[in-house]
């Protein structure tokens, strides 16, 4: 089966206590959908957790409009830890997540209403809007959605991520992940970035999106996506988890759903980007990794500056748990997308709190 890569399917977020920020995503950003919730030990992430094993908390968070989840992630074997700095915009790592919206300028007024702690303007499509933890997110117009549930904002839609060279960056991002199709590339001290930390420097802003509709059992309800490569060109950029744990606060991978690991593992490789995490090692009788609710085969690569890129195959994804329905995904073809009744359904595990 050849590398077949449907989207962005969850971007996670080291917070710490799950459900105190679930609250906040669910009420602000609409992410009010269970997938999965697991309590359990992260033994397979070692080259990033000191070399030890450590107990969390996560659950993975989705918004039926559509968009890339929130993998809402508390270690609970230790305190988890912020940067001894403050993060600058440019800094090595991702720095902010793209949430897509039907009406940005709707959401602007909505949040600003609600006192929400906006950094700076409504700028044409977008804004930017800190959550309770002082991570960064930017609302981008967006017109590709799953369902019209009413809502003012989908889900994930992409990222902006700080690197040392565009170029060198762009064999993951462009070469492996497919935004292969340059929307912009700027050069200067943008009026958008004046409001965040560190964005009065110079930067080079390249948004990269893929020049073909991603396909995939999951595509519809995961959407198109964008990349943005930013690079500070008047100081020394930081590495964001530089001396931490991955887990710890703040945006802690960029995660694809994905079928053809085999495939892409010998891509990576070729291209110089080995798997650092293969959860093949600890994979049960059916050749999955059990990961509470649902099962599937993950991997990690890191981009050029460690960023960390996850990818999933599913195996196995619960549809509607209480009734026991649980998606076998080993026995659908990889490309074709599954019906939107079927994906709908996922809206009946919806939060309460």
């Amino acid at each position: 089966m050849s590398k077949l890569i449907s989207g962005i399917q969850q971007i996670g977020i080291g917070v710490p206590n799950v459900y105190e920020a679930w609250k906040w995503y669910k009420e602000n950003f609409g992410m009010d959908i269970r997938i999965f919730e697991d309590d359990t030990v992260a033994e397979l992430m070692l080259p990033y957790t000191g070399g030890k094993p450590h107990k969390r908390h996560a659950a993975l968070a989705m918004n039926m409009s559509g968009g890339g989840g929130f993998e809402i992630w508390n270690y609970t074997s230790r305190t988890p830890v912020g940067p001894d700095f403050e993060i600058q915009l440019g800094d090595l790592g991702i720095n902010i997540a793209k949430i897509k919206s039907p009406n940005a300028k709707k959401a602007f007024d909505n949040f600003k209403e609600r006192k929400l702690e906006i950094l700076g303007d409504f700028y044409e499509n977008h804004f930017f809007v800190k959550d309770l933890y002082g991570n960064v997110f930017q609302v981008v117009q967006q017109e590709d959605y799953f369902k019209n549930t009413g809502k003012l904002t989908g889900a994930v839609a992409g990222a902006i991520i700080g690197v040392t060279n565009i170029e060198n960056a762009r064999t993951v991002y462009s070469d492996i992940l497919g935004y292969d199709e340059i929307v912009y590339d700027k050069e200067e001290v943008f009026s958008d970035f004046l409001n965040l930390p560190g964005g009065d420097k110079k930067f080079r802003r390249v948004l990269l999106k893929s020049s073909k509709k991603r396909e995939g059992s999951f595509s519809e309800l995961l959407g198109e996506s964008s990349i943005e490569l930013i690079q500070v060109l008047d100081r020394e950029a930081k590495k964001i988890f530089d001396g931490r744990f991955w887990g710890d606060l703040g945006f802690i991978h960029l995660c694809y759903d994905m079928s053809g690991m085999k495939d892409l593992k010998e891509e990576c490789e070729a291209k110089g980007f080995p798997f650092t995490v293969d959860s093949s090692v600890k994979h049960n009788q059916d050749n999955s990794f059990d990961m509470g609710e649902a099962a599937g085969h993950f991997t990690y690569i890191e981009d050029p500056d460690g960023t960390l890129i996850e990818f999933v195959e599913t195996h196995k994804v619960p549809i509607l748990k209480k009734f026991g329905w649980y998606l076998n995904m080993k026995k659908r073809d990889p490309k074709k997308p599954l019906p939107k009744w079927m994906l709908s359904a996922l809206g009946l595990n919806k939060v309460k709190f």
